[in-house]
């Protein structure tokens, strides 16, 4: 071995240091900290809490008084259906079931409603056999009114385009809900197109 072999394979020795035992530990550590955090995170946003509660509690067989309106100032028209609420996927989501009848054609639509504990709000989605679309909307709860206050988009085959939509969700008492829906004309104007009134089946 030459001198300068034997040097260069001293440093490189030296550069390969034993492993601190104490680092070692302390990296474990902190990685799994790090992985008990992720853990305990994703526990919290996957976990029914008081908002899903409350949707639970309207679980069960309603009947539905619908008032419509087609257009601003239009006389309204007035049917029936009826609905069916059940909670899915462990409680995370209610499922609303709805048939009935619309101009003398057989109606029937389902909802999705879930509330998203990591962003704090309520979501819906609708779709029925009127339409090839979703509609989906976002909303927050009035704890005072007991209203859920949700707003989005549907599309309006009239206009042939996307409008704004609101929605007021009122639960009344463990027996009676009210629902108003409205939606924007070709001038962008707001104008009421429904009521529902919701009344729990005995």
């Amino acid at each position: 071995m030459t001198a300068l072999t034997a040097i260069s394979f001293n440093a490189v020795s030296q550069d390969k240091k034993e492993p601190n035992p104490k680092e070692a530990q302390a990296k474990e550590g902190q990685a799994k900290q790090a992985q008990e955090a992720q853990m305990k995170a994703w526990m919290a946003y996957m976990t029914p809490g008081a908002m899903h509660e409350m949707l639970a509690k309207s679980n069960g067989d309603w009947n539905e008084e619908i008032t419509m309106w087609m257009a601003p100032g239009a006389p309204p028209s007035k049917s029936t259906a009826t609905c069916t609420n059940t909670m899915i996927l462990g409680g995370r989501y209610q499922q609303s079931i709805s048939k009935g009848s619309f101009e003398g054609m057989p109606f029937e639509g389902i909802s999705t409603v879930g509330y998203d504990n990591g962003r704090k709000v309520f979501m819906s989605t609708w779709v029925d056999n009127m339409g090839t679309g979703i509609m989906y909307m976002e909303g927050k709860y009035d704890e005072k009114t007991k209203t859920i206050n949700f707003s989005g988009t549907g599309f309006d085959p009239m206009l042939g385009k996307a409008c704004k939509m609101r929605e007021t969700f009122k639960i009344i008492d463990d027996s009676n809900q009210f629902m108003v829906m409205y939606t924007t004309d070709a001038n962008g104007k707001e104008f009421k197109t429904m009521e529902i009134k919701f009344t729990r089946k005995m």
